[in-house]
């Protein structure tokens, strides 16, 4: 039974809204996706850090899908870069959904974004902040959905 699925580039999402101040309900955020755009299956990907069980629990109960990255560090900072693992997601579960709904401004993932708008199943690109994300989206900007715009809705409490 396809239907819409959402990718998330969940180091991306974080920074993203950290950079505008407030912190994401990744509950209500969920519920947002499933009530606003039907998402059956939501995959947040994210580096993996032991210290986080906390959260990789807390994100699984609110119904998403963790795909797991091995972190690095790397001049002091833990890296641990998603953009290949939500592009070979994505083409994986390609015959699964009917549209996908790509969550990040981060520009490394416009060949995924122009694939899926030439074919047809690009649902919406949500970015954290639709003032600040890569240029490459320009020419995309009616699929754009900024995330700054539902502040008072899916800003945690």
């Amino acid at each position: 039974m396809p239907g819409t699925y959402a990718f998330i580039d969940g180091q991306n999402l974080h920074v993203g809204l950290d950079k505008q101040g407030w912190t994401l309900d990744y509950g209500a955020f969920r519920r947002y996706l499933k009530d606003k755009f039907q998402v059956r299956k939501a995959f947040y990907f994210i580096g993996f850090v032991d210290t986080n069980a906390a959260l990789y629990e807390h994100l699984q109960r609110e119904g998403y899908i963790l795909v797991f990255k091995p972190t690095l560090v790397v001049g002091g900072l833990r890296k641990g870069n998603v953009d290949a693992e939500l592009v070979l997601h994505a083409m994986i579960e390609y015959e699964n959904y009917d549209q996908a709904i790509i969550v990040t401004g981060d520009g490394d993932f416009h060949c995924l974004v122009a694939h899926l708008k030439k074919e047809g199943k690009l649902r919406k690109l949500v970015v954290p902040d639709d003032q600040r994300y890569s240029s490459l989206y320009r020419k995309y900007t009616q699929d754009v959905m900024g995330l700054n715009k539902l502040r008072g809705k899916l800003e945690l409490k």
